[in-house]
C-alpha cells in the first residue's frame, strides 16, 4: 500500500492580469500549501477503481479518476490502481482540495507503477488536469505564473499559525463551477499587473516577513456578492479578533494569521462554534520531495 498526503493550499497573492486567446486567464499569485491534508491510499488492481469516504465525491467525474486516467493514458501504462481517498478539505472552498488529490494520485501512481518520472515530467501532465494541479504536485511555498504552469520556488516564510474558516452555504458546489462563475464575475478593471505579487515574492526572496499588508485577492471583492453569509463570516471572524483577513482562491474559504497556536486553536473552535464554519489551525507544509518508486 502506498500513501499519499494532499496538503490543502492559501493563496497568499492572487491577481488576474488578463484574459488569453484561449479562454484562460493569465495569474500572478504567491502560493503556500498547509499542513491541512486529505490521505490517498493506492494499492494494486486490475481497473482503475476509486473510493472516497466522501460518496458524493465517488463519481466518475472526479479529479483522481480523472488524474488517473490520463496519467496512464501518457505514459502507456498498462496496469490499474485501487484509489481510495479520506476527504478533510472542505469541498470547493478555495483550498485546492481537488487539484491537492489529483496531484497526490499523480505522486502515488508514479510510484505504484514504477514509471519514474520526476516532478517537472508530472508537472507537465498536471497541467492538463487543472491550474493549480502542477504547483500541488510539489507544494511548498512558489511564485506561480501563466495559467498556473509557470513555477518559481520561494523560501518558506516565517508567518507562524494560520487559521482558516471556510463558511458553507446550502448545497455545495463543483469547484470547477464556482472558479469559473467567480471568473465570469469579474471585469477588466479588476485586471492587475502582478506588481502586488512580485512585492511579496522579493520580500520573501530577500528574507523579509510575510506582512499580510502585502497580501491580496482580486475576487475578495466580490465574495459577498457571489456567497450569501460570506460578509456576515468575515466580519464574525473580526469579532474573534482576527485582522487582515484574505481570501483564498476562488473562495469562499477565507484565512488569516494568528498572535500564538494557543490563539489560533482557539479562534478555529470559536469559529465552529458561534459562526458555524469548518475551521482550522494550520502551519505551512513544506515542498514536497518527489519519488519515482
Amino acid at each position: 500500500m502506498i500513501v499519499e498526503r494532499a496538503y490543502a493550499k492559501l493563496n497568499l497573492t492572487l491577481e488576474v492580469i488578463r484574459k488569453r486567446d484561449d479562454g484562460y486567464h493569465d495569474l500572478a499569485s504567491v502560493i503556500q500549501t498547509v499542513d491541512l491534508h486529505d490521505t490517498l491510499e493506492f494499492g494494486e488492481s486490475d481497473e482503475i477503481e476509486f473510493e472516497c469516504s466522501d460518496a458524493s465525491l465517488s463519481g466518475a467525474g472526479n479529479l483522481v479518476s480523472h488524474a488517473a486516467k490520463l496519467l496512464r493514458n501518457e505514459t502507456g501504462a498498462k496496469a490499474g490502481a485501487r484509489i481510495m481517498l479520506r476527504k478533510r478539505i472542505p469541498v470547493a472552498a478555495g483550498l485546492g482540495g481537488g487539484s491537492a488529490d489529483a496531484a497526490a494520485t499523480l505522486r502515488g501512481l508514479n510510484r505504484l507503477w514504477g514509471l519514474g518520472m520526476s516532478a517537472s515530467e508530472m508537472a507537465e501532465v498536471a497541467a492538463e488536469v487543472g491550474s493549480d494541479v502542477p504547483f500541488l504536485v510539489g507544494g511548498g511555498t512558489a511564485l506561480v505564473g501563466g495559467r498556473g504552469e509557470k513555477l518559481e520556488q520561494l523560501p518558506e516564510p516565517e508567518i507562524g499559525r494560520l487559521v482558516i474558516i471556510s463558511p458553507t452555504f446550502g448545497e455545495s458546489d463543483s469547484e470547477l463551477n464556482k472558479t469559473a462563475r467567480m471568473f465570469r464575475m469579474l471585469n477588466p478593471s479588476m485586471h492587475t499587473t502582478g506588481s502586488l505579487t512580485r512585492k511579496l515574492a522579493a520580500r520573501m526572496l530577500d528574507g523579509h516577513d510575510c506582512h499580510p499588508a502585502f497580501m491580496f485577492n482580486v475576487f475578495q471583492q466580490l465574495a459577498p456578492q457571489a456567497f450569501p453569509g460570506w460578509h456576515e463570516a468575515y466580519e464574525g471572524f473580526t469579532r474573534l479578533g482576527a485582522s487582515d483577513i484574505v481570501l483564498s482562491g476562488a473562495g469562499p474559504s477565507m484565512f488569516a494569521i494568528a498572535p500564538s497556536k494557543e490563539v489560533g486553536t482557539a479562534w478555529a473552535l470559536l469559529a465552529k462554534a458561534r459562526l458555524g464554519c469548518e475551521a482550522f489551525s494550520v502551519g505551512l507544509a513544506p515542498r514536497i520531495k518527489v519519488a519515482a518508486n
